[in-house]
C-alpha cells in the first residue's frame, strides 16, 4: 500500500508543480478604449525559472454597446494574441508578444440579450437598433464610423522584461517594465503609437488551494490620438486582483477584478474608471494548460466592454 502511495504521489506531482506556476488569466484588457491601447496586465509576482520558456496563445470576442447623450458605440471586436515568455537568467524574465484585434460580427448580441432576458436585466435599449452594427458615433467631437465590419482595430508588437524583486517563501514581488507600437497603416482606425508600461505584481501561493495575486500599474502614450478621433490621455493607471483556487490536481477556478483608469478627457463616461470581473477556469496537461474566461463589465456600464470570452493554450518548455 505505501509502494502504491509513493508510486502514485511521483506520477502526480508534475501536474501538481505546474499549478501555481501560471499565475493570474491571459487576459488583457477589453472595454474599448483601454483595449485599444496598451495598459499593463495581471502578472504573477514570482518570474519563470531560469532557463524556463512559455508560450502562449489566446482568443477574445467581445460586445460593446454604451449609449451616453455624448455618444453611441455599438460594435464586436475580437482579438488574437502570439507570444513567449523566458527566462535565460536568475531573477529575469522576458516576453515578445504580437496583439492583433479586428472588427467582425461574433453573434454575442443574440447571447448577451438572452443572458439579460434570463436574468430579469434591462436590455438597455440593445432591442431598439438592429442586431450586429458597427457604429460608433460622437457627433460633438466629429466621430462617425459606419459598417466597418473587417477594419484592423489594432496591431501592436510589444516587449516586456520583469524583474525578482523579492521572493521568500509563499511570497513574492516583481516589477515590470514594457514598450509596445501600435501600427494600422490605414483605415478609419488608422494609428502610429508608441506606448510604455511599469508595473508592480504581488503574488502570495502557499501549499494551500487558495493562491492570491495583485498588480498596479501605469501608462503611458505618446501619441494621444487614439484611433476612432477622440483625444487619449497621455498617462493611465491600471489595478487588479486575481484569486485562483484549486479545485483537484488539474482544476483550477480563478476570479479577477481589474479597474482600468479613464482614457480620455474630452467625453466625461469615457473618463470614468472602468470595472471588468472575470471568471476563469484553467484545466492542467502535463505540461501546458487550457484557459476559458468570461469578461463582464460592472458599475460603468458606459465605459466597458458588454461582455466577453477568451479562450487560450499555455505551454511550457
Amino acid at each position: 500500500m505505501r509502494t502504491r502511495t509513493v508510486l502514485w504521489s511521483l506520477l502526480l506531482a508534475p501536474v501538481v508543480a505546474q499549478g501555481s506556476e501560471y499565475g493570474p488569466l491571459m487576459v488583457k484588457a477589453q472595454s474599448p478604449l483601454q483595449a485599444q491601447a496598451y495598459t499593463p496586465m495581471m502578472r504573477s509576482g514570482q518570474v519563470l525559472e531560469p532557463g524556463t520558456t512559455e508560450w502562449h496563445l489566446t482568443g477574445a470576442i467581445a460586445s460593446v454597446w454604451a449609449v451616453t447623450p455624448d455618444y453611441e458605440m455599438d460594435y464586436y471586436h475580437n482579438e488574437l494574441n502570439l507570444g513567449v515568455r523566458f527566462a535565460p537568467l536568475a531573477r529575469w524574465e522576458f516576453e515578445v508578444n504580437y496583439q492583433y484585434r479586428f472588427a467582425a460580427d461574433n453573434g454575442l448580441d443574440t447571447v448577451t440579450e438572452k443572458f439579460h432576458d434570463l436574468f430579469g436585466l434591462g436590455q438597455n435599449g440593445r432591442d431598439q437598433v438592429p442586431k450586429h452594427r458597427f457604429y460608433i458615433s460622437a457627433p460633438r467631437y466629429g466621430v462617425l464610423y459606419e459598417d466597418f465590419q473587417g477594419e484592423t482595430l489594432s496591431n501592436v508588437l510589444s516587449g516586456y522584461a520583469g524583474y525578482q524583486l523579492y521572493l521568500e517563501g509563499a511570497h513574492g514581488m516583481s516589477a515590470g517594465l514594457g514598450l509596445a507600437y501600435n501600427y494600422v497603416g490605414s483605415g478609419p482606425f488608422e494609428i502610429r503609437s508608441f506606448e510604455q508600461i511599469a508595473q508592480l505584481n504581488y503574488s502570495y501561493q502557499p501549499n494551500a488551494p487558495h493562491h492570491l495575486h495583485l498588480t498596479l500599474g501605469s501608462a503611458h502614450s505618446d501619441d494621444q490620438a487614439t484611433s476612432g478621433g477622440l483625444k487619449m490621455s497621455d498617462w493611465s493607471w491600471m489595478a487588479g486582483a486575481s484569486y485562483q483556487y484549486h479545485l483537484g490536481e488539474r482544476h483550477r477556478l480563478l476570479l479577477e477584478y481589474h479597474l482600468y483608469s479613464g482614457e480620455t478627457k474630452e467625453v466625461d463616461e469615457l473618463d470614468e474608471v472602468s470595472h471588468e470581473f472575470l471568471v476563469g477556469y484553467r484545466y492542467h496537461l502535463e505540461r501546458g494548460a487550457l484557459e476559458l474566461t468570461m469578461i463582464e463589465n460592472v458599475f460603468n456600464m458606459d465605459n466597458s466592454t458588454d461582455i466577453a470570452f477568451t479562450l487560450g493554450y499555455r505551454h511550457k518548455l
